[in-house]
């Protein structure tokens, strides 16, 4: 006991110290040395049980603030029946009959594939031509002025055009999914070029880099951080223009089937699965450039020290 409670006595007192626990280890007896592994092991124990602990609580949290909204819901579509508000269970119903008909995956991937057309498109043409514009001035002052014109239309204003132009089908849906992406990445484009640190230019121009090497070697990774977020909100932005396409281009997908639903019979259990369905996607969709963010900002980004 004496020796344990040594032992216990020199690991707080060693705790505090900036010594390592495992060069004292050496001048003390075989007895406190198996004491002391057994209090840190413990600890170690400890605290990874905490650490498991936060991480449950940090999950937890919106489940079960999801829980008590579905709880809500549920309680007032009950008590309000006239109010025509299907409750949850009604949402499921409707996602049902939307399988059971084969509809449910065939407006999920009628809208990704305009998301995906429109939004690729955009990336493909904004992000090269806004480097170019921020990385040249003359460029930037010619042009922006039309920019600053055209980038506080709505998308949505583009739609008789779009109709006149592409028909009603997915060509129309698309242009306008561009529309909404284009000046956004743009605009981020320009403004991560613009923000570059001087110190890399000029470290690119000591190196004799040519245009074409400046730009994939030092522009393109000292603005991928920035990017990615302009990535980042302008897909939402397509998420939001597709479904409000839908409603007048297009004869499917999500944004159809809630104006179809309230159409043809009052269907608001389908109205409301489209709206989640909207939700659960875009949530989706963000979670995935959000990883991608983490990947782009850590590995093409550079040190700042």
């Amino acid at each position: 006991m004496d020796a344990q409670a040594g032992a216990r006595r020199y690991y707080r007192g060693a705790i505090g110290t900036e010594v390592c626990l495992g060069l004292r280890l050496r001048c003390l007896p075989g007895s406190q040395v198996e004491v002391l592994k057994a209090l840190e092991l413990r600890s170690g124990c400890a605290r990874a049980g905490k650490e498991e602990r936060l991480k449950l609580m940090v999950w937890m949290r919106p489940v079960l603030f999801i829980a008590v909204l579905l709880a809500v819901w549920q309680v007032a579509a009950m008590r309000h029946r006239e109010a025509l508000l299907p409750g949850p269970w009604g949402v499921v119903g409707g996602l049902g009959d939307l399988l059971r008909h084969g509809l449910l995956v065939k407006y999920v991937v009628a809208s990704l594939f305009r998301v995906t057309w429109g939004f690729g498109l955009a990336v493909l043409l904004a992000v090269p031509l806004g480097m170019a514009i921020g990385w040249y001035g003359r460029a930037e002052m010619a042009l922006n002025p039309i920019l600053q014109v055209l980038r506080p239309i709505s998308p949505l204003a583009w739609i008789p055009i779009a109709i006149l132009w592409f028909g009603v089908g997915d060509g129309a849906a698309i242009f306008l999914i561009f529309l909404g992406c284009f000046f956004p990445l743009l605009l981020t484009a320009m403004e991560a070029v613009r923000g570059i640190p001087v110190v890399y230019l000029q470290a690119g121009r000591n190196f004799g880099l040519r245009p074409v090497e400046m730009f994939r070697r030092v522009l393109f990774p000292a603005a991928m951080p920035q990017l990615v977020v302009g990535l980042r909100i302008a897909l939402g932005v397509a998420w939001l223009v597709v479904v409000a396409a839908e409603m007048i281009a297009v004869s499917s997908g999500l944004g159809f089937l809630i104006v179809d639903a309230r159409n043809a019979g009052n269907r608001y259990d389908l109205v409301m699965a489209g709206m989640v369905l909207i939700g659960v996607i875009g949530l989706a969709l963000d979670v995935g450039i959000r990883s991608v963010e983490g990947v782009g900002s850590s590995r093409s980004s550079y040190s700042e020290e």
